[in-house]
């Protein structure tokens, strides 16, 4: 079951899924160590833009348990609020290979679209499997950003920057 989270944020359920992201290798903005308390504190932080609307996020949930994630950061210039941002499409080791992931992404797109963007972004490691799940569901490379992050164990990776065209 995925459903749209747009009050409490369940940082501690969040917190397991990002470490254990992490953990895994997905180079999702943290280095490798992250303790839970860490992760519990960052998810915390994002409720105010959740309950106020510019941080749309979704959690997938199998048997009572939150067991993936994805969020769209709505733009807020003037000038941008056509296009948002997908991102911390993040899947549990648990329950990686159900399909999940596309299924997030899916609810994502739909999602953005709802909320009047006409154009999402993203950026992924290069050749990371989270690559092949965009460009399976119909996501265009804008191209490839050498060195742009640190993957988890602090060794500079390239990314993908991609782009998708979504309608309501």
């Amino acid at each position: 079951m995925i459903r749209r989270v747009t009050t409490a944020v369940p940082a501690e359920d969040l917190a397991d899924v990002l470490v254990d992201a992490v953990e895994s290798g997905a180079s999702v903005g943290f280095l490798a160590g992250l303790e839970r308390a860490e992760a519990v504190e960052w998810w915390s932080r994002l409720e105010p833009a959740v309950v106020d609307g510019t941080l749309l996020l979704w959690v997938a949930e199998v048997d009572g348990r939150v067991v993936g994630t994805v969020q769209v950061r709505r733009a807020t210039p003037p000038n941008a609020r056509h296009r948002a941002e997908l991102a911390k499409l993040l899947v549990h080791r648990s329950a990686r290979g159900r399909g999940i992931g596309r299924e997030l992404v899916r609810t994502a797109e739909r999602g953005a679209a709802e909320a009047g963007a006409s154009l999402l972004v993203l950026d992924t490691e290069t050749g990371s499997p989270a690559e092949g799940i965009y460009t399976s569901l119909g996501w265009t490379a804008a191209g490839v950003i050498p060195d742009y992050a640190l993957d988890p164990e602090g060794k500079l990776a390239p990314t993908t920057v991609l782009y998708r065209v979504v309608t309501g």
